[in-house]
């Protein structure tokens, strides 16, 4: 299994010489299987430059979105496999409380964007699963899906294959002032002894209480519950726009600081575009 980062930033894209490091596109996650299944995780601007390299591919894109909000779907129509003629895209929405599950596909519409989704050549189906569904198969892969806090709601996805597992939880907020649709606990068993954990830090306990409700997690937070899940790794995720590469350096270099506290031997770093992980 290889994991690749194409978009890391949380909110609105942050172009500019301070981001370069860490890259300025919004969330996409590319997951390919040892049998050459493409994963996709969310379509924020970062699934353009992914677009680029499946473009030379024939075999299906499966696409899990969290939620529909505009820097996880913002991406999709300038995604090169939509326009390719016969091309399989899968489409699974994330568990929102609206059940908007072709949003991804209507923000194309109207006076918005020049392309009709109606005019794409590719094969786009919905996988729209029942609320009570919590896992399911794509290729060798087991994937697991739970309710995340934020803002409207939105999934967290496990993938187990290749004997590794990774999670994916972003804009997730662990100790929400609003009422959870996960609690902490539930939290950790989901994500029991992962290889890697890709978690919303948008945060920091700083920050509080100024961005409580807002729907993301601290940065702190995020590493307690790798440790607490017995995970191997974890990516902080989701950088806050106004957050430079020195200001995300400074931020692991703070949270690493509660990994030794704990004497724990999680690996710790900040996700970066173009940052590949073989598992």
């Amino acid at each position: 299994m290889q994991v690749t980062f194409y978009g890391v930033r949380g909110s609105i894209p942050t172009p500019g010489k301070d981001f370069v490091r860490y890259g300025g596109n919004t969330a996409c996650v590319h997951v390919q299987l040892d049998d050459g299944t493409d994963i996709v995780l969310d379509a924020g601007t970062g699934i353009r430059a992914l677009g680029n390299q499946l473009v030379h591919k024939t075999s299906p894109v499966h696409l899990l979105l969290t939620h529909n909000h505009w820097d996880h779907i913002q991406g999709f129509p300038f995604f090169a496999p939509i326009y390719q003629e016969g091309r399989e895209i899968i489409i699974t929405p994330g568990q929102t409380n609206l059940p908007e599950h072709d949003q991804i596909l209507r923000q194309m519409e109207g006076s918005v964007f020049p392309v009709p989704a109606s005019a794409l050549k590719s094969n786009i189906s919905l996988n729209i699963l029942d609320d009570s569904t919590e896992s399911w198969s794509i290729g060798a892969a087991t994937i697991s899906r739970l309710p995340m806090n934020h803002p409207g709601k939105g999934s967290a996805y496990a993938i187990v294959a290749d004997g590794k597992k990774v999670v994916y939880m972003t804009d997730n907020e662990l100790y929400p002032p609003y009422k959870k649709e996960t609690d902490f606990l539930s939290f950790v068993e989901f994500s029991r002894n992962a290889d890697l954990i890709i978690h919303d830090a948008q945060y920091m306990i700083s920050d509080m209480p100024g961005k409580l409700g807002w729907g993301h997690s601290v940065a702190e937070e995020a590493v307690k519950l790798a440790m607490a899940c017995n995970a191997k790794s974890v990516a902080l995720y989701s950088h806050d726009p106004e957050r430079t590469d020195d200001d995300i350096d400074e931020v692991v270099s703070h949270c690493q600081t509660y990994i030794e506290a704990a004497e724990s031997e999680l690996n710790l770093f900040a996700s970066a575009e173009g940052l590949a992980l073989s598992l």
